[in-house]
C-alpha cells in the first residue's frame, strides 16, 4: 500500500479537522485505509490479495490457541487511538485486544490502547510506515508487543517493551526460524516464520 496525496475537498470558510478530511477521503474512495499519525494524514489503497492472505495464514494461530473468546478477541481494522496528537489514530491490520474493548471507545471507531495486548502490521509498498512511523506511534501508546510481518525484506519483527518512542528489544528473525510471542497476549503462540513470508508472496504464473 503506498500513500496517496490529499488534497483539501472543503470551502475555506468551513472549518475543517484531520478527522472531517479522513472521513471525506474513505467516502469518496471505498477500501482506503485512512490513518492519522503524529497529525499527519495516512492514505493507503486496498492491500493486494498476497496482503489478505498473509492476514488469514496469521490468524490460525491466534484462534488455535483460543484468543478468538474468553478473555481476548483477535480483530482485522479495528481503530486504535493515539497520545500524540488530538485527532491522532492507527488502524493495525490485526490486534488482539481484551474483550471488553468496546467500553473504552473513544471516537471515529477507535479504541483506548490500553485494551490492546499486541498489534501486528503486514507491509505492502508503505513499510516506511509500519517499519518507523508506527513503530513510534504504537511505542508512545504503551501497547505491549508489536509484530511486523516485513515482505520487502523477508523479516518477521517482534518489538517488545515500549520506552518513550521506541521498544527497549527489537527482534527480527529470518525464514527457518519459529517465533514465540509473548505470554502477555494472553497464550502460548508460536509463528513459522517462513511460512507467513510464503502466503504474503504474490503468486505468478507462469
Amino acid at each position: 500500500m503506498s500513500a496517496a496525496s490529499v488534497e483539501q475537498p472543503f470551502h475555506d470558510e468551513e472549518p475543517v479537522t484531520l478527522t472531517t478530511i479522513a472521513d471525506e477521503i474513505m467516502e469518496r474512495h471505498p477500501g482506503y485505509r485512512v490513518e492519522i499519525i503524529g497529525g499527519h494524514l495516512l492514505v493507503t489503497p486496498s492491500p493486494d490479495g498476497a496482503h489478505a492472505r498473509a492476514l488469514t495464514k496469521l490468524m490460525r494461530p491466534f484462534m488455535a490457541a483460543d484468543l478468538d473468546g474468553g478473555e481476548t478477541e483477535v480483530l482485522q481494522g479495528v481503530g486504535l487511538w493515539l497520545p500524540m496528537e488530538a485527532e491522532d489514530y492507527a488502524i493495525p491490520d490485526l490486534a488482539i485486544v481484551d474483550v471488553d474493548f468496546e467500553d473504552h471507545h473513544v471516537e471515529n471507531n477507535a479504541y483506548e490502547a490500553v485494551c490492546f495486548r499486541m498489534v501486528l502490521e503486514v507491509t505492502s509498498s508503505n513499510w516506511k510506515n509500519d517499519l518507523k512511523t508506527k513503530v513510534a506511534a504504537y511505542a508512545e501508546a504503551k501497547v505491549p508487543v508489536y509484530v511486523i510481518v516485513d515482505r520487502k525484506h523477508q523479516r518477521l519483527h517482534v518489538l517488545t517493551d515500549p520506552a518513550g518512542s521506541g521498544y527497549e528489544n527489537h527482534r527480527p528473525h529470518a525464514p527457518g526460524e519459529l517465533v514465540t510471542l509473548p505470554d502477555s497476549i494472553g497464550a502460548k503462540v508460536t509463528l513459522d516464520v517462513a511460512e507467513i513470508l510464503k502466503a504474503g508472496q504474490a503468486r505468478t504464473s507462469d
